[in-house]
């Protein structure tokens, strides 16, 4: 899957590793794609012909195209060319003028990117350069809180560590900090200009999608022969931002070959269910309409130039289709986006596809992001427990009190130490052990602002600088920021050692031996440091519960008190430590550098070293960190659970974070169970372990990306099957590109409605493949807004737009739609009786004005404010999400409902027809002026016993159409003979006509409201 979308992003051109020079050109036969973003759906050339397919795909639309064309042949016109070239011409016409705003404004914002200003260093110094002419070798200088224009291989940077830290957000959707390592043998030139001097060259990879992991090596073939491998942590990928200090990156991908571009999808034009369905309805109205000419002609007899006459049959019924049902549709949607983005109760909202806002109405699954989504990605220390004792957030000003018992150094303060007891000299030491190893085990470096830097001593700077922190994980920076409030306060970190201030503004140096950073497979992280004024080595390590129980020595009340964090919410981390001798670290350094060196079975025996230490560790505490949730979140999620919205959380988070964040969210209910998935690489492990899963499949499912990709490749149909009868599903671990995946998968197998929801590029996939796509506006910039469908600022806002926006525009869309068939049928089965009355001749009952008249002046105004109705109020449909769950169905327009309608314009029509003949029989000359003013009534009726709650502009709309056509009753006089329509037999006669053709509609209304009411009006 990964090769095939990579040769799709680079127009099929097989990918391979490439070799790329430092400082000096590349040879010419090594072609690379442009470095240009382009998001645009069409081009100058192909945007007229894309868009006449687009619309021409329609059955309504290439139907109407084929009837219009047909009229230029005289022996089968039946009317004049405007009346079918005009309606055409200016359904296309919008769609045009639409599709070209909305790609003019892509081109606008890829502009935007394309001609950013960068830095690039060559021989005369560095010179500007615009994005999009970067090429594949250059060397590119990228500035603190500047994006990464390209893929690059990091070389050299200002920070004298020779680290920098990058924001990965548009990447993996993550917000915290990831830490990058310049090149060691390019950081240890002296200056920049020294690039040039060398000969060295970087091999790379072949491109693909994976972000997560590189593969190459930085080789030096001149006097100073070096080679360096080169992993992810060499790497800054396009799309992340530099955190601090300038970076020197030497370019290796560009344009469609960067990790960003190859897990971006293509965005495609999105057709709604409603769409598709009217445009079924279509193709049975013209087999109607085909049947009905046929039975004209079986009528009339095969004879003289039968094949003539059935065309004009076809066309004169052309009727039933209505022309004005596109354009009807799509002005409704362009009100229904207005209408979203002018509610107050969901500000700064804003619709960039206005061709689907009826698909929020009917969604079934919604796909939704975690970090800046659900949460804030803001951690707060709420609790600490040292298995005797446990603080939370109303104690710890006693925690404090115990380091600075334990930190006393005057004589008066030792003296009165001596007094408080051995059970509060037993607690203060524990705490500051604890409080200590938090401080020192983790990856954490405190930062300075530029501009702060002084010319004071560096013991003055360590007392007075006001400390920041950068580091990979926010759980992290929490812990190391709640050290710093009770006393403990990390003040300055390199490569090598760190310094801790006590409470006493002294100052603890500890050198660092070893890191042993957290995996998603060890699941923990570990330390080796040494204590310089003591000389003393600690091995200190943290990690999750399931793994730190069986490395710690043994306890009673450790996994109790994960349980009762865990309920809580909380993000749990388990912290031990270990001291070690001198002999005892010698000896096992030279066993982990012999297993670093190993050429095979590296990471085997590198971790079989490590796991030796962690062996019988004294267990120091349990900490507690919530992930604060975006507000709202709970009752969000609740309201759409009761509306029947399945959610499924995608993440690119570790499995006990998206744990601990779905129970925090209430998307797992105190009540029910978690199944995690246990991980396989297998088939046979897959098969295993989904015949336990089928067990459980009552309980929320949680499983990993790899694991998911496994089952998806063997056993897809019944894993789907399985995780959609769950109440909800995690997948942690995930892509960009899987969380696509599971979107397309979840369309194809379910034919659901799926919505996705996002903040971050990596969102960008997941939320175009979806039926439906909302991006919201956060810390992770606007790369999801502005590829989504509908753009919003707070999560809690996707309830008001699915149950009350949503539901109103699939209801309001409903209604229209049939009624602009009932339309287009009533007068059709009107023209089918004259034609069968005067001896099946294909003669036009009405003149091409009228027919023109009647779908635009007359009745467009009524129908159209059918746009303006509504079954229940915001408030009620807010209180009484089930209510949704009914539109699921697709009841309000179904093939139920179609033929019902086709029965009520068949009725009416016929009516309208015979009591013409019957009543007016004397007075048939007028058979135009009678039948159409009945029509017309009828239809002004028909949209009265439709509406369900009146607007005043509804009544303006009957009204004016009303005035309108006595106006043209006076105007037209060609057509109608004033003196007839002034007598009062014709009044009466309309009015017996169109009451007959009304009133039984209306009873039975009234009858099935009584007897049969729909579920909304029992609230109303």
């Amino acid at each position: 899957m990964a090769d095939s979308c990579s040769n799709r992003c680079c127009g099929k051109k097989e990918l391979r590793p490439r070799s790329v020079l430092i400082g000096r050109a590349q040879p010419p036969s090594q072609k690379f794609p442009a470095n240009v973003i382009r998001n645009q759906k069409y081009s100058v050339f192909s945007f007229i012909p894309l868009v006449l397919f687009e619309q021409f795909r329609f059955f309504l639309n290439f139907y109407f195209l084929v009837m219009a064309c047909s009229q230029f042949i005289p022996e089968i016109r039946v009317g004049y060319l405007y009346t079918y070239w005009g309606p055409l011409v200016f359904v296309i016409m919008v769609a045009m003028i639409r599709e070209a705003v909305d790609d003019f404004m892509r081109y606008r914002r890829d502009k935007e990117v394309n001609s950013q200003k960068y830095r690039k260093l060559t021989k005369r110094g560095p010179v500007s350069i615009a994005s999009s002419d970067i090429h594949v070798g250059d060397l590119i200088y990228v500035d603190k809180d500047q994006r990464l224009p390209a893929d690059m291989v990091f070389l050299r940077t200002t920070e004298r560590s020779g680290t920098c830290f990058v924001r990965t957000d548009q990447m993996d959707g993550e917000t915290d900090w990831k830490l990058r390592l310049a090149v060691t043998g390019t950081q240890a030139l002296s200056t920049d200009d020294e690039l040039f001097d060398i000969a060295a060259h970087v091999y790379a990879e072949a491109p693909r999608k994976e972000i997560y992991t590189f593969i190459g090596t930085f080789t030096r073939t001149d006097s100073s022969l070096t080679e360096d491998s080169l992993s992810l942590e060499n790497t800054l990928w396009a799309n992340t931002v530099v955190a601090c200090g300038t970076c020197l990156g030497l370019v290796v991908y560009t344009g469609s070959e960067t990790r960003s571009v190859m897990n971006t999808s293509k965005p495609s034009v999105k057709i709604g269910l409603i769409d598709e369905e009217i445009n079924a309805m279509t193709k049975w109205l013209f087999f109607m309409m085909v049947l009905l000419s046929l039975l004209m002609m079986v009528l009339k007899g095969f004879s003289g130039p039968w094949y003539r006459y059935f065309i004009r049959f076809i066309v004169l019924f052309s009727y039933i289709i209505p022309i004005s049902l596109r354009i009807n549709l799509d002005m409704g949607k362009v009100w229904y986006a207005w209408m979203m983005a002018k509610d107050e109760n969901i500000p700064d909202t804003v619709v960039r596809t206005t061709t689907i806002p009826e698909e929020l109405g009917r969604i079934q699954y919604l796909l939704s992001d975690k970090t800046g989504t659900l949460t804030q990605n803001e951690m707060v220390f709420k609790r600490f427990h040292l298995g005797t004792v446990s603080f939370g957030p109303e104690t710890m000003d006693e925690v404090s009190r115990h380091i600075k018992t334990a930190y006393q150094k005057d004589v008066s303060s030792k003296s009165s130490s001596r007094h408080l007891g051995k059970v509060r000299r037993t607690i203060s030491t524990r705490v500051v052990e604890a409080v200590r190893a938090i401080a020192l085990c983790h990856n954490v470096t405190p930062v300075q602002d530029d501009d702060e830097q002084s010319d004071q001593p560096e013991a003055d700077q360590l007392e007075d600088q006001e400390v920041n922190y950068q580091a990979s994980s926010p759980d992290e920076v929490a812990l190391v920021r709640w050290t710093e409030t009770v006393g403990l306060a990390l003040i300055k970190r390199d490569l090598h050692g760190m310094t801790l201030r006590t409470p006493f503004t002294d100052f603890k140096n500890f050198s660092i031996l070893q890191i042993f950073p957290f995996t998603s497979e060890s699941k923990r992280m570990g330390i080796i440091v040494k204590e310089e004024e003591t000389g003393q080595i600690y091995f200190y390590m943290k990690g999750a519960d399931v793994v730190m129980q069986t490395i710690v020595q043994y306890n009673d009340w450790l996994e109790e008190e994960c349980g009762n964090m865990g309920r809580e919410g909380l993000r749990t981390l388990v912290v031990a430590k270990k001291p070690l001798s001198e002999e005892v670290y010698q000896d096992f350094e030279m066993r982990y550098h012999q297993a670093k060196m190993s050429v095979s079975d590296r990471s085997a025996k590198v971790a079989a070293v490590v796991e030796s230490l962690e062996r019988d560790m004294e267990l120091l505490c349990l900490t507690g960190v919530e992930d604060k949730l975006q507000e709202g979140v709970r009752s969000t999620l609740e309201l759409l659970r009761n509306a029947s919205i399945k959610i499924w959380m995608l993440t690119g988070d570790k499995l006990e974070t998206a744990i601990c964040i779905a129970k925090s969210s209430r998307l797992v209910s105190p009540t029910q169970d978690i199944y995690v998935f246990k991980a396989v690489n297998s088939r046979s492990e897959a098969h295993l372990e989904l015949n336990a899963f089928r067990r459980k499949c009552d309980d929320v499912l949680v499983i990993r990306g790899d694991s998911l990709e496994v089952c998806l490749k063997f056993y897809e149909h019944e894993f789907v099957e399985l995780a959609c009868q769950c109440p909800a599903v995690v997948v942690c671990r995930c892509s960009p590109t899987q969380k696509a995946e599971i979107v397309t998968l979840l369309k194809t197998h379910t034919h659901k409605r799926t919505c996705a929801i996002g903040d971050g590029g990596n969102d960008v996939s997941m939320i175009q493949a979806a039926d439906a796509g909302v991006g919201i506006v956060g810390k992770e910039g606007k790369q999801a807004s502005l590829a989504a469908d509908f753009s919003i600022t707070q999560f809690r806002y996707l309830s008001r737009l699915l149950l009350v926006h949503g539901r109103n525009s699939y209801k309001r869309t409903a209604s229209m739609s049939q009624f602009l068939i009932h339309r287009g049928l009533i007068i059709s089965t009107m023209q089918a009786v004259f034609s069968a009355c005067f001896y099946f001749a294909s003669l036009a009952l009405f003149p091409g004005y009228l027919y023109i008249g009647y779908s635009t002046v007359f009745t467009s105004f009524p129908v159209f404010s059918l746009v303006l109705d509504k079954d229940v109020s915001s408030e009620i449909a807010m209180t009484f999400p089930e209510l949704y769950k009914e539109l699921t169905k697709g009841r309000s327009l179904s093939y139920k409902t179609f033929f019902m309608w086709i029965l009520i314009s068949i009725y009416q029509g016929g009516i309208i027809m015979f009591g013409a003949f019957i009543l007016f029989e004397a007075d048939f000359m007028h058979i135009v002026s009678i039948t159409f003013t009945s029509l017309i009534l009828t239809e002004l009726l028909m949209i009265a016993l439709t509406v369900r709650t009146w607007h005043y502009l509804m009544i303006v709309a009957e009204v004016i159409s009303l005035a309108i056509y006595v106006v043209s009753l006076v105007v037209l006089r060609n057509y109608f003979d004033p003196d007839f329509l002034s007598s009062w037999g014709f009044i009466w006669k309309v009015v017996v006509i169109t009451s007959v053709s009304c009133i039984p509609l209306y009873i039975l209304k009234y009858l099935r409201k009584k007897f049969s009411p729909p579920s909304y009006s029992k609230l109303t």
